[in-house]
């Protein structure tokens, strides 16, 4: 375990503006800008020609604005702008790997200031104020390189950040960062290890917004590759598939299901892992989140009781998509005309191709196409993902067998 940071060395005093009278020591100064830059030339002269300590611990004392509430308004909150005080102790090490996201420009730089620093004796397993090592600061794509020299100079892969738990593998899971997580698990870092909230690695990435949807199903290929378990429960008893489904993140879900994630199982509020992906879609609507709905259908998710219908109408209605999928994975629900009442009128307008022959099929018998696509399903149950496709028909009767939404329904 990497120690904590010993007693403060330097003390420097950071402004949005420069103020003449009240100047930090120019060394330390100095030195902390050119770690921050990833500027090796000066950092190579301050520390072989002054031997400046590259374990210093610096303590960095800052004013920022802070908005702070006096009233509640007509229009929102009143209040003022006030200076707050902050103060942070910091390492030339953690600065280092730490800010590599600055820029592609300076991030060859900072590989090499952590190399020189490392070179003049940095402890590579420093630990920051708050008990993270300096691995813990490697969050972004360019800081590849420092992960690197911090392992080869003796670096612990698998130390757990005392305030989190994290590990420096749910780090690289939880910022996306394929690259560093092959490093460590090439490292021997657990796959598996557990945080404070009992996440794991591939729990904490299924839990992430998708910005990199291929990016995050690369990691999580590769996390299960080594061995992740597709099961593993986090401290609300939701699996890797509930938090994948959570953030509409239809790809990580196919993959958890391909490798026999439990498409039934419950959490400890009692959700299925779709009732995370309709709690979800209403906010989540420009990741298409009825395609988690289709896919969780087409491997043998309980459908939702009927009588519950009218609510995920309600909630569920400015996506008409999903609540096409739903209504078409039941051979027949009657429609009822109050359920009419669960749809704003500015959302009917905008989909009212689909609502209109919807709310049409009130007290009607659904289609004999309809009816024959039920029974199909029926009899292929949680395989209608895998066999469906192998069915000797057109594509376009695969596409509506598998609840391809189509606009409306008959």
């Amino acid at each position: 375990m990497g120690e904590l940071p010993g007693p403060v060395t330097e003390t420097l005093r950071l402004s949005g503006k420069p103020d003449p009278a009240r100047r930090p020591a120019a060394l330390a100064h100095r030195y902390y800008t050119a770690l921050l830059n990833g500027d090796l030339g000066s950092l190579e002269v301050l520390t072989d020609r002054y031997h400046q300590d590259v374990n210093a611990v610096f303590e960095i004392s800052h004013d920022e604005l802070e908005w702070r509430v006096k009233s509640p308004a007509s229009y929102g909150l009143s209040g003022v702008w006030s200076l707050e005080y902050k103060r942070e102790l910091s390492t030339p090490l953690r600065v280092a790997a730490g800010r590599g996201h600055a820029g592609c420009a300076c991030a060859g730089g900072h590989d090499a200031c952590a190399a020189l620093l490392l070179e003049h004796g940095a402890d590579p397993q420093l630990r920051s104020q708050d008990g993270r090592a300096p691995l813990h600061f490697c969050t972004a794509p360019g800081s590849l390189g420092c992960a690197r020299l911090l392992l080869q100079h003796g670096a612990a892969v698998g130390p757990a950040a005392e305030d989190t738990g994290d590990t420096p593998l749910h780090v690289a899971a939880r910022h996306g960062l394929r690259e560093h997580a092959e490093l460590y698990l090439a490292r021997g870092a657990a796959v598996d290890a557990r945080n404070a909230q009992e996440e794991t690695p591939l729990g904490v990435l299924c839990g992430q917004a998708p910005s990199d949807q291929e990016g995050c199903l690369q990691l999580c290929r590769l996390l299960l590759r080594h061995g992740a378990h597709v099961e593993a429960r986090d401290e609300a008893r939701r699996r890797p598939l509930h938090r994948a489904c959570g953030q509409a993140n239809h790809q990580l879900a196919h993959c958890l299901l391909r490798r026999g994630a439990d498409v039934n199982a419950l959490d400890y509020d009692g959700l299925s892992p779709l009732g995370c992906a309709l709690r979800a879609a209403a906010c989540k609507r420009e990741l298409w989140p009825h395609l988690c709905v289709q896919l969780l259908l087409n491997h043998g998710a309980q459908k939702i009781w009927p009588g519950a219908f009218a609510k995920v109408l309600e909630s569920c209605a400015a996506v008409p998509e999903i609540i096409e999928i739903l209504f078409n994975s039941y051979s027949q629900i009657p429609v009822l005309e109050t359920w009419a009442k669960a749809v704003p009128e500015e959302v009917f307008q905008q989909h009212a191709t689909f609502y209109e022959s919807f709310f049409g099929l009130a007290g009607r018998v659904r289609c004999l196409q309809h009816l024959c696509r039920s029974a199909i399903r029926k009899v292929l149950g949680s395989k209608c993902q895998r066999l469906v496709p192998l069915l000797p028909v057109p594509k376009a009767l695969h596409s509506y067998l598998l609840l391809e939404p189509q606009g409306m329904v008959l």
